[in-house]
């Protein structure tokens, strides 16, 4: 940040008083810029045995297979943005079912919830950031196509519970760019 957003004065870095990070400071005015985390909201939409996936059409990692999922706008609810990522990306209308996946990745100020969601009937398809978008029973889910690490992290969970029969809350910290993101993970599917 170069400028105050509120009085348009050059801003400086520094630590406030009483504060213990460095923050854009503005003499002129006495505003202090915040910087916060982005908050991306999505689900995993579910239609019988099945799960809907988008291709993207936007980068980063245009054309591989992401869960519908963006960041939250302000004035909405978390599962608001949820259901209206799955409606722009792959035009399908969902009812949340569940709270499901939480992952913080500090090094991009980023923080992923997802929730299990229904989806209202079997009608989908691509929106504006999306090339395409398919039902996946598992043993068909392209793993080595998926678009980051906590689509793959919340695709390996949810079939994991969906055999045990108990949905659980799962949240877990991420760090940098993830090696299994460098290869090709090759593991069998559990059909």
């Amino acid at each position: 940040m170069n400028y105050c957003s509120e009085c348009g004065a050059p801003v400086r870095r520094g630590v406030p008083a009483g504060d213990d990070h460095p923050r854009d400071i503005c003499d002129s005015c006495g505003t202090i810029h915040y910087r916060n985390p982005k908050i991306i909201a999505g689900c995993l939409p579910v239609w019988g045995d099945r799960l809907l996936l988008c291709r993207r059409a936007i980068d980063p990692r245009r054309g591989y297979w992401t869960l519908p999922a963006g960041f939250m706008e302000e004035g909405e609810t978390l599962a608001y943005a949820a259901r209206r990522e799955a409606l722009e990306e792959a035009n399908v209308v969902v009812e949340i079912a569940a709270l499901y996946a939480v992952f913080s990745l500090p090094h991009l100020s980023q923080v992923y919830v997802f929730y299990r969601a229904d989806m209202l009937d079997e009608s989908f398809h691509p929106g504006a950031e999306s090339l395409e978008t398919r039902l996946f029973h598992e043993h068909e889910i392209p793993w080595e196509e998926l678009s980051f690490e906590t689509v793959y992290r919340s695709l390996r969970h949810y079939f994991a519970d969906r055999r045990t029969g108990r949905f659980q809350l799962h949240h877990e910290d991420i760090g940098p760019f993830s090696q299994r993101l460098l290869t090709i993970r090759r593991e069998p599917s559990a059909a």
